[in-house]
Formats: structure tokens, C-alpha cells, sequence
């Protein structure tokens, strides 16, 4: 904390996730933290548990992770989740499986589910989980096949293969939820919270 403003770290390695929040006027600190997401996954899986739920405790447990090097500060994590038709995606390896991963959604609606999660010194102070509707519109393969080219490798730093902001919105014929959530965050819940912290002006 500096001058009675709490410091703000962001448990994650995210480039979309911090930028939303610089640009926002936030001042972040990064710091990564690697949790085993896939174990996590299959046992919410073995439960039967929603995306909503798993996406909060995977968003949780990053915070918790990083918060006791950090004392005294607002520790933001951050996870999001993609359904389609009960299936869940990941982020995927390469761009074949990209590729694949594009092909499966085409034509298809799917659920992307975002949450944040606010803790301090161990204490979960707030969350927050929101949700956004894409519907993907029946591109051709040669289409499919430039956009990647075009992308180059920035897809596979994202669950759904794609970057709404950039060529990524040439995939889709419908799209409805805030796009803050689309992208990862959901930023204006979060920045009414840390108004309320005194991060920033009321």
C-alpha cells in the first residue's frame, strides 16, 4: 500500500487481462502463479459441477496462491471458462489443434464464463462471475486455414482460439455479453469494487 492506496497485483500472466486494467487506470503488479488447471477440471467434471463453479475456484485458487507474497495488497485472480454443448475447451497446444478446436465450434453458439476474485491476506473479499454468448457463423476451411496464417500464434493464448478484438471477429455472426467478459475479465464489476477500496477516484 502507497499513500493509502492499496496495491493491486493481478495473479496471472494475462497481457489482455492486465492492458484492460492499465487502460482502465488501474496500476497492476503481474505475478504469475501456476496451478494445475487439468486436475482441477477433472475432478469438477467427475462431480458434475457447472463452468461457473469451476472457473471460480480455478480463479480462487491463483489469488490464494499469490497472496501470501504479497501482504496487504488486493490480490485479483482471474480464469474463464468456454462451453459447447456441455464440452469444455481449453486453451489449445498448437495451431492443428487450434485448427480443430475452430472447426468444432463453427456454426455452433457456446458459452464463454468469466469470474474474478478479489482476496486479501487470505481473505476472499469479493467475486464476481459473468457470462457472454457467441455464436460462430459456418466459415469455409480456406477461410479457417488464412485467418490462423494471419493470426500467427497469438491464437493459442486464447480458450476459444480467437481474439475478438482483431481479425478473431471475422469468425462470428452473433455475439452477446460485455465484452470485457469476451476478453477475459469482467472489468466493470471489478472496477466498481476497487472504488470502493479507494484504488480508484469514486
Amino acid at each position: 500500500m502507497s499513500g493509502g492506496v492499496p496495491t493491486v497485483v493481478l495473479a496471472s500472466g494475462s497481457r489482455t487481462r492486465a492492458e484492460m486494467l492499465e487502460r482502465a487506470g488501474v496500476r497492476v503488479t503481474l505475478a504469475p502463479t501456476a496451478v494445475d488447471e487439468e486436475e482441477i477440471k477433472l475432478a469438477a467434471r467427475a462431480e458434475g459441477a457447472p463452468v461457473e463453479d469451476v472457473a471460480e475456484a480455478l480463479a480462487e485458487l491463483k489469488a490464494q496462491r499469490v497472496t501470501r507474497k504479497h501482504p496487504g495488497a488486493l490480490v485479483i485472480g482471474a480464469d474463464q471458462m468456454l462451453e459447447c454443448e456441455g464440452r469444455w475447451f481449453d486453451k489449445p497446444a498448437d495451431r492443428a489443434a487450434a485448427r480443430a478446436q475452430l472447426q468444432e465450434l463453427r456454426g455452433r453458439t457456446h458459452r464463454l464464463v468469466s469470474c474474478a476474485v478479489v482476496i486479501r491476506d487470505g481473505e476472499r473479499l469479493w467475486h464476481h462471475v459473468d457470462r457472454a454468448r457467441l455464436t460462430m457463423r459456418p466459415f469455409s476451411d480456406a477461410f479457417l486455414d488464412s485467418y490462423l496464417n494471419a493470426a500467427g500464434d497469438d491464437v493459442l493464448g486464447s480458450v476459444g482460439a480467437y481474439h475478438l478484438e482483431g481479425l478473431g471477429a471475422q469468425l462470428f455472426h452473433r455475439v452477446d455479453g460485455d465484452f470485457f467478459t469476451i476478453l477475459g475479465l469482467p472489468l466493470l464489476p471489478l472496477l466498481g469494487f476497487l472504488r470502493v477500496h479507494g484504488v480508484i477516484a469514486e
